[in-house]
């Protein structure tokens, strides 16, 4: 069995303290540099934490789609989705909240930690309107720490490489994926159909 670790002190320990960049970077606010990172991204990873444990889910659309409203505050539209709503009942029940985006090509990230609240201003959703479509809702998201990731992980990754993406076909498809999870399934039908139904519902 492996040794595993029980407390902070042995994590310290083994990896000691962090310095120099690790620590200067982190602010309470969103810096004009930070902003820049912001609204060049197409895509954010959304992570929060409610009674049935954690989640996170990725959220998508044309760079900026994330509102930079000042230093301390962003905003983001929630769009039309499967309707599990997780984020979202976690976030009426537990506020934290951790954003972490990603800038095709560029190997840093940008995370912001803090709380969000779920915003139905009529005229705010409506302000994020998209192809004709106006979002249920809106995150609003007050920052508590902002800071830049290295790019290592992208790196040893190689995720921006094309030369490494996965072929189509190469993984099982979702209509796949359910026709083993549910008899009866028609994960045929649901595969060819799918196509069309994004373009529907995108937005």
């Amino acid at each position: 069995m492996p040794d595993f670790v029980a407390s902070e002190a042995e994590l310290e320990a083994i990896y000691g303290q962090p310095a120099g960049p690790a620590v200067i970077k982190e602010i309470d606010h969103i810096s004009d540099h930070y902003r820049r990172f912001i609204e060049a991204s197409p895509f954010v990873v959304l992570a929060t934490s409610g009674l049935e444990g954690l989640d996170c889910t990725p959220r998508g659309d044309p760079p900026g789609f994330v509102r930079v409203v000042d230093s301390r505050t962003v905003m983001l539209p929630d769009r039309r989705g499967n309707n599990r709503i997780d984020s979202l009942r976690n976030i009426v029940r537990d506020p934290r909240i951790a954003l972490l985006f990603l800038i095709p090509g560029e190997g840093r990230t940008l995370r912001i930690n803090g709380r969000a609240a779920i915003s139905v201003n009529r005229a705010l959703c409506e302000s994020f309107t998209m192809e004709g479509k106006v979002p249920r809702s809106v995150l609003v998201v007050t920052a508590e720490s902002v800071y830049t990731q290295c790019p290592k992980a992208l790196v040893r990754s190689h995720l921006w490489d094309a030369s490494r993406h996965v072929a189509a076909g190469t993984l099982p498809s979702s209509g796949t994926i359910m026709k083993a999870l549910q008899q009866g399934f028609d994960g045929d039908a649901y595969d060819r159909e799918y196509p069309q139904r994004l373009r529907e519902t995108i937005y």
